[in-house]
Parts: C-alpha cells; structure tokens; sequence
C-alpha cells in the first residue's frame, strides 16, 4: 500500500488563534477536537492538529497546493491583512509572487512564525 500523509502537529503557543488563521487561508474545515489539539480537515482528509508544546519549538515549513481560485482568494487575503508576503523562501522578492513550475507561489509567515508556501502546481 502507498502511504498517505495522514496528520500533523503545528506548534504554537496560541492552539485556537492559530487554527483560525488556518481556517480562513487555507478554508479548512472545523474538526473535533480533543485534548490540547485544536483541530482542522484539508482536502484528502488531512488533520491539522494545533496544540502548545511543553517545549520551545522552531520553525517549520508547510507547503498547501491550492487551485487557482483559492491562491487568488488567499493572496487578496494576505495583501488585505497587510501581511508580509514573498515570491521566495529567501525572502528577498517582497511583495510578490512567484511563477516558477508552471503554476504561481507565495510565502508567508503564520502567526506563530512557520513558514508557509502556498502553490498552485506540485514540483512533480
């Protein structure tokens, strides 16, 4: 059987404000929640758990494939929050979007200071 990405835990140290920033971006659905876990369903089901650490947590990465109304929707979103945005992980294109891979990109930081890339192609 091929394995399927199934769930995972997003650190913050604000579970519920951070699950609503991702509910709006990225239009996920309310999930039940349990525990410490904040909850939220992308597309194929995946879970976004968001929970508070016992730990100091780095940064990560969190890549979402959208279609092409959704970016659209999600870029307006961005610009009207005046949330700093670029058309490269390094950083140096603010402002912008990318085109690379035959489809468009943007990257951001979440609340909690993950970074984000938006796309609307795969790499493969």
């Amino acid at each position: 059987m091929t394995a399927h990405f199934n769930h995972t835990i997003i650190a913050t140290r604000d579970p519920k404000g951070l699950a609503d920033f991702y509910r709006d971006l990225l239009e996920a659905e309310e999930a039940p929640s349990w525990g410490v876990f904040q909850n939220l369903t992308i597309g194929g089901g995946v879970l976004l758990q968001f929970a508070d650490p016992p730990i100091d947590f780095p940064p990560q990465h969190y890549a979402y494939l959208l279609d092409d109304e959704h970016f659209d929707r999600a870029l307006a979103s961005i610009r009207a929050s005046g949330r700093e945005h670029w058309a490269d992980h390094t950083r140096t294109r603010p402002g912008e979007i990318n085109t690379e891979h035959g489809g468009r990109g943007v990257y951001l930081l979440d609340p909690s200071g993950h970074y984000l890339e938006l796309i609307t192609r795969p790499y493969l």
